[in-house]
């Protein structure tokens, strides 16, 4: 059987809970979903959201964001994207852009606005870095201490509360149509939102998203993985909108291997989500899929709408 005739095959088979890997280029899923409305020019601008309780003295920080939006008055449905972790402090100290531009255009082409902030620790937000979770290796492969990774994730995912506050707030948002978007530490962060069921959050995607990996000196080999099985399993037990984890094979944070058994852990409290694992980015950074040309993702996404749609009702073009 040819690729083609078991994309077609995999067609009539439920969507959700189902773990495969396909090459992208293997079947037209693209033009097998239905294209949200196209918009011409993309608008940018920066904004700024601020997180209460986490600056001096309890204060307010505020949190650089880009806002990419489709020309037009709106309101526009809302991708809500939380970037990733670099390994090293001066790399998260450089980040400026929390998502590729071309990734941040697909959807605004859909009719989507897309929010991203830089959390607090990173790039021009700046202050405390407060998503260490302290983990280190005492030998290759040899995890010596990993306590922190439910705080990471509970860090980050105050952050993507607080920008789902202010979405609400913005006149060109449809407040009932969001979509979260994460990719790594920030994929980790949207699986923890997600679980708190936010209100008008509608589906999720979550790109390699994990903690405790050192690509550098311990390529797929992430720091007590069980650890974050574990935490995932909990996140799996409250999640009820559907979602979608999609992992390269060659993720140099956490190898092939473990990033299915966080599904696995994940899934068995019953959550509505697929796993896809996909085929292995040619220059090796499988970890970054999301900034990578549209060819290695946009069919998956596209697939992910036009089941949202047809399985659970779920709409962003109404």
């Amino acid at each position: 059987m040819g690729w083609g005739e078991i994309c077609r095959a995999a067609r009539g088979l439920a969507f959700w809970g189902m773990c495969c890997t396909l090459p992208v280029a293997a079947c037209s899923w693209a033009g097998a979903a239905e294209a949200l409305a196209p918009t011409g020019a993309m608008l940018e601008q920066n904004a700024s959201i601020p997180v209460s309780g986490i600056g001096i003295f309890g204060g307010e920080v505020n949190m650089v964001t880009r806002v990419f939006l489709p020309e037009g008055p709106g309101p526009f449905p809302v991708v809500l994207f939380s970037h990733g972790r670099a390994p090293d402090q001066a790399g998260r100290a450089r980040l400026r852009q929390p998502l590729a531009r071309d990734h941040a255009r697909f959807w605004v082409e859909k009719g989507f606005a897309v929010v991203a902030p830089i959390r607090p620790g990173y790039g021009e937000t700046g202050g405390e870095d407060r998503e260490s979770s302290r983990f280190g290796y005492r030998a290759p492969g040899a995890c010596a201490s990993s306590s922190g990774y439910r705080h990471v994730a509970q860090s980050a995912s105050e952050a993507i509360a607080a920008a789902l506050a202010w979405i609400r707030l913005q006149p060109w948002a449809r407040a009932h149509d969001i979509l979260l978007e994460g990719q790594s530490v920030g994929g980790l962060a949207t699986v923890a939102a997600i679980a708190t069921k936010p209100d008008g959050v509608r589906a999720y995607i979550n790109f390699a998203g994990g903690t405790g990996g050192d690509p550098v000196h311990h390529p797929g080999n992430s720091c007590d993985p069980e650890q974050l099985a574990a935490l995932y399993a909990d996140f799996g037990k409250t999640t009820v909108a559907p979602g979608l984890w999609v992992y390269a094979l060659n993720d140099q944070f956490w190898g092939a291997d473990v990033p299915v058994v966080w599904f696995d852990s994940f899934a068995a409290g019953g959550s509505p989500a697929r796993f896809l694992h996909a085929p292995a980015v040619p220059d090796g950074d499988g970890h970054g899929l999301s900034r990578h040309e549209r060819a290695y993702w946009a069919p998956y996404i596209d697939a992910f709408l036009r089941q949202l749609a047809t399985d659970y009702r779920v709409r962003f073009d109404e």
